[in-house]
């Protein structure tokens, strides 16, 4: 009887391990960055889209980068390149923001301005049903 419990708590136990742990792989990663930026142009990378829907194209359950801006910027631009159609959406104290790309003039989506101290949820969509690598470039020079 003993053994019998055993051989359903254990793999239980066990399963619930890797779940959680899986959860912690999920993380964005957090850049912090602060006033003036140390390198200029900062560059992260990572894979667009993602299998949530929204005006702001397909997006990931959770934000591609996350930036936690310790000084107030008087001026910061953050421009996402990619070979999809990239869309720039980002949730932040100042509020939530989104920049499509226009394929007409092969733009890259940029957002930029005033940036208060804060965290930003950065998500890099995508208009397409695919998924790309971006690089996304966060940058103080006005271009």
């Amino acid at each position: 009887m003993k053994t019998l419990r055993l051989l359903i708590i254990v793999p239980l136990g066990l399963a619930m391990n890797l779940l959680l742990s899986q959860a912690s792989f999920a993380e964005p990663p957090i850049t912090k960055i602060n006033n003036p930026l140390q390198i200029d142009p900062i560059t992260l990378t990572g894979m667009s889209g993602g299998t949530v829907k929204t005006d702001c194209g397909a997006i990931s359950t959770t934000p591609s980068q996350v930036i936690d801006v310790t000084d107030p910027f008087p001026y910061l631009q953050l421009t996402v390149e990619s070979e999809g159609q990239p869309t720039l959406l980002v949730n932040g104290p100042g509020g939530r923001f989104c920049v499509l790309s226009n394929d007409d003039h092969k733009s890259k989506p940029k957002l930029s301005g005033y940036w208060t101290a804060g965290k930003y949820s950065v998500y890099v969509g995508e208009l397409s049903k695919q998924n790309y690598k971006y690089t996304l470039s966060i940058s103080q020079q006005q271009k």
